[in-house]
């Protein structure tokens, strides 16, 4: 017998609240801002805005599911069940966040604040989750590709934006660069981007934007990648030719380190894989989908 769905509501302190831990009340927050010219409405209202997202959801869960609700700095210690139904309530770096947890549940991506949020994955308002949640589980969704880094001694990094594998600081990373063909450089920059067609409305976007670079990016459900080495620097023993490209289906980059470096996804640094001297970082597109309603 299936269990019922549970509904899995997923959202970040705001900005208010973590202000007001910091400085242990909210009159005292609001006089830190006051001596530096700001007010604490502007907060205030991102605030209630939040609450009142979070207050429509609880209303449009039907009321034979089980609940559960998760801030994001806790994703990693939250279990997901196959039966979950994830709500995102807040900007769109919190379904990239959810994201990597999950493993085919549906993702329904909410927009407290489209004043200040594009909504590219949190695209529906609030008040859509009424008639949207009951209808989660039969409804329709949206795959978007992901992207997998695995390290030779089986740590592994799922992300749905990008991956980035460089230094730790801002010094420069060095490592071999190995194409699916074979075509191989050793490079020393300032790191590697692989991304998603979802990604490629940021970082990579950036980059591929700077360099006026020729190359189609993906769309968010082809099955693909694209890559650019960020500031390549030539040297005797270091090469520029092998910076962008593409990745589809079962195609890999290959990166031995030759410094020590870091991985992470989705511009999470603190949730990382680290690198020594020899090792190999494999990246290419994940065997896993996001499945966005």
């Amino acid at each position: 017998m299936s269990l019922t769905p549970r509904a899995v509501v997923v959202h970040r302190a705001t900005e208010l609240t973590e202000l007001v831990a910091r400085h242990g009340t909210r009159q005292q927050a609001g006089f830190f801002l006051a001596g530096r010219g700001r007010s604490l409405d502007e907060l205030a209202d991102r605030h209630d805005a939040q609450q009142a997202a979070l207050a429509a959801v609880s209303a449009a869960v039907p009321l034979d599911w089980r609940r559960a609700t998760v801030e994001r700095a806790d994703l990693d210690r939250f279990v997901f069940g196959p039966e979950d139904v994830v709500v995102a309530v807040g900007q769109d770096g919190l379904v990239a966040n959810v994201a990597k947890y999950l493993s085919g549940q549906p993702v329904l991506g909410l927009n407290p604040d489209p004043a200040r949020n594009p909504g590219v994955l949190v695209r529906h308002p609030p008040p859509a989750a009424k008639d949207l949640l009951p209808r989660a589980t039969s409804a329709a969704v949206e795959p978007r590709t992901m992207v997998r880094a695995t390290v030779d001694d089986g740590q592994t990094l799922l992300a749905l934006n990008e991956v980035y594998a460089g230094h730790a600081s801002h010094q420069s990373a060095r490592y071999k660069l190995t194409a699916d063909d074979g075509t191989t450089e050793r490079q020393s920059s300032s790191g590697l981007l692989v991304g998603t067609g979802t990604g490629s409305t940021g970082w990579c976007r950036s980059a591929h934007l700077e360099r006026h670079s020729p190359l189609v990016l993906p769309a968010p459900a082809d099955r693909a990648l694209c890559w650019f080495v960020r500031e390549a620097w030539p040297s005797p023993a270091t090469g520029t030719t092998l910076t962008e490209g593409l990745l589809s289906g079962e195609e890999t980059l290959t990166v031995t380190a030759e410094s020590d470096l870091v991985v992470f996804g989705d511009g999470i640094e603190a949730d990382q894989l680290r690198l020594g001297w020899g090792q190999r970082l494999t990246i290419g597109v994940a065997a896993e989908v996001l499945n966005l309603l």
